[in-house]
């Protein structure tokens, strides 16, 4: 009898995983036969699940722990096979251990451009890429939704699948925002947060989760960029004739001081830029003397009229308002009129401004004329 229980405890199956990949999302327990032996012990670690598989059927998932495999520990069994309690009657059954902890650092981007509405720019295409984090939250959906019988199952089998289900939904994202080119930089935090709950649900249908999403860049064509570099350097260097006249002397002294690019050449390079710098300064003018600008002088301000009348104030009336109201008595020569930088009140017939809307009749002839 000892001797027996010793072959037992000799013989008793010890199954566990150590991880020693960093892609490895699925492993199965390879087993001859997958024959399991009745108490044998299953060593789940932290950040792992085990899915017990008997006869093509789902029977349970264990979390982290330490379990011995007997129809008491695992009730759906009793209900699938009776078990003998005996030494030499294993069953049939395949383990797979599913790593739950989070795969980090997954690069994603756009395979072809995205066309937007930009309110500046007009249509515009875009391209973005960025990095997610992904980790298994249902271990039986995972095995039944993607896995199946794969002994080894890495991220690489699924990466591809989740970038085309982010990028589905950043493009929709992306294209109904509004959000202009040259501010998109300013709102990735909130962009990529809206594409993680889009995507929430068909993730969720796989058994996975994605914890964290990121937009580490949108960018316009080359071209574009290019355009848009020159716009930009345009804008900085203000006046380009000086800007010119600054590069030619500069040029000028980096020539002058160069001894390896022979004298007569230097000469030749220093002569050739101090003419273009004097054609272009007797363009502007004579020796440093800027060209008169025909610059208009701006418009006359128009003066707009407060009227005091039974102790209120009125207004502001336009010049030709107070025309209109000369005109149709309204406005008199006693009325008490303001205006920005008057002092004081002051009658209408004293502000030479508004004399004249009562004098657009003509006086009567001078006598004997």
């Amino acid at each position: 009898m000892r001797i027996l229980d010793f072959l037992k405890g000799e013989l008793i199956d010890v199954i566990h995983w150590t991880d020693d990949t960093r892609d490895t999302m699925v492993w199965r327990f390879e087993r001859q036969g997958h024959a399991i032996k009745y108490g044998a012990k299953l060593t789940v670690r932290e950040g792992q699940a085990a899915v017990f598989i008997h006869e093509g059927q789902l029977a349970d998932v264990f979390k982290p722990g330490l379990y011995m495999l007997e129809t008491n520990n695992m009730p759906i069994m009793t209900t699938l096979q009776h078990w003998d309690h005996g030494f030499q009657s294993p069953f049939k059954s395949e383990i797979y251990f599913v790593n739950t902890t989070r795969f980090n650092d997954m690069k994603w981007g756009t395979k072809n451009p995205i066309m937007c509405r930009d309110p500046e720019f007009g249509p515009v295409r875009l391209r973005a890429f960025g990095t997610y984090s992904v980790r298994v939250t249902d271990a039986a959906k995972f095995m039944q939704e993607i896995v199946g019988t794969d002994g080894e199952f890495t991220m690489d089998e699924i990466s591809f699948q989740i970038r085309n289900i982010i990028v589905q939904e950043f493009s929709r994202v992306l294209a109904s925002s509004g959000v202009p080119v040259l501010d998109m930089a300013a709102n990735t935090g909130e962009m990529g947060k809206l594409v993680a709950a889009a995507i929430t649900e068909t993730i969720a249908s796989y058994g996975l989760s994605l914890p964290e999403l990121y937009i580490e860049n949108i960018s316009l064509p080359p071209a574009v960029e290019q355009a848009l570099d020159k716009r930009t350097s345009i804008g900085i260097t203000g006046d380009l004739n000086k800007f010119t006249q600054y590069s030619a002397a500069q040029a000028m002294t980096t020539a002058a001081s160069n001894p390896s690019g022979g004298g007569e050449m230097s000469a030749g390079m220093g002569l050739g830029m101090g003419m273009a710098m004097a054609n272009q300064m007797n363009n502007a003018g004579q020796w440093g003397q800027q060209p008169a600008s025909a610059a208009p002088p701006p418009p006359p301000v128009e003066h707009v009229w407060h009227v005091a009348e039974n102790g209120q104030t009125k207004g502001p009336y336009s010049k030709a308002d107070m025309g209109r109201m000369a005109s149709d008595g309204n406005l008199t020569r006693e009325t008490f009129v303001w205006t920005a930088g008057q002092d004081g009140w002051m009658k209408a017939e004293d502000v030479n401004e508004l004399a004249q809307l009562f004098t657009v009749m003509p006086p009567p002839p001078p006598p004997g004329a």
